[in-house]
């Protein structure tokens, strides 16, 4: 009877301990696991490099952006330097007074189809109308732009050098009786007419430029 009891104990207290060992496994967390920790660091590996390539390809689009930018900006200021280089370089063969006598007849001469432009300085002091003994006397230098003809009319101007000039009503040649008086020609020096010079169209100056004669 005590063996059988004996037996009967060890039998038991070996049920027991395989339950307990049973339950601790089915019970333990899955976090802890080789398995889980596998899933997580290859998550986690996964998900880096995708994040990486898309920054890598926001920059590189970024960067493909501003290039095509600073080469649009780039070819813009090459296309504009160089019409204006080629603008000053029809021009750049002839004297700014030569220019600027072309502009002028360009824009205020009576006649645009002359066969020539004459040009006359007149120092500072000479009479506006040498034949007649009450004239007043200019200011200042000026020019006298006239054609050939006196149907192509004539332009007395002196200029300012921020181009504009003090155009003087001044004929090519003086008609009425004399002596005019002193008043009728201070009137004339006091009523110069302030005229803001267009660059005009090159082809045109450079017409007028070649039909230049400067007396000295």
């Amino acid at each position: 009877m005590k063996g059988i009891m004996k037996g009967l104990w060890i039998l038991a207290a070996l049920v027991t301990l395989t339950g307990c060992a049973s339950q601790e496994s089915a019970t333990a967390p899955s976090g802890n696991s080789p398995a889980a920790e596998s899933k997580d660091a290859t998550g986690t590996a996964e998900s880096e490099p995708a994040n990486e390539t898309e920054e890598k390809d926001m920059e590189k689009t970024n960067g493909s952006s501003s290039e095509e930018s600073i080469q649009t900006k780039t070819a813009s200021d090459a296309t504009k330097t160089a019409k204006d280089q080629q603008g000053k370089g029809a021009l750049s063969q002839y004297s700014s007074e030569e220019i600027e006598y072309a502009r002028v007849w360009l824009q205020l001469g009576a006649n645009q189809d002359i066969d020539g432009l004459y040009v006359q300085p007149i120092p500072a002091g000479e009479p506006l109308n040498p034949d007649d003994e009450t004239s007043g006397t200019y200011p200042e230098d000026v020019i006298q732009l006239a054609g050939s003809r006196l149907v192509d009319g004539s332009i007395t101007y002196s200029g300012n050098g921020d181009g504009t000039i003090n155009v003087y009503n001044v004929p090519l040649r003086w008609d009425g009786e004399y002596p005019a008086g002193e008043e009728f020609y201070a009137e004339i020096i006091d009523n110069t007419e302030l005229v803001a010079v267009d660059v005009g169209g090159d082809e045109e100056v450079i017409r007028l430029i070649k039909l230049l004669n400067i007396e000295s």
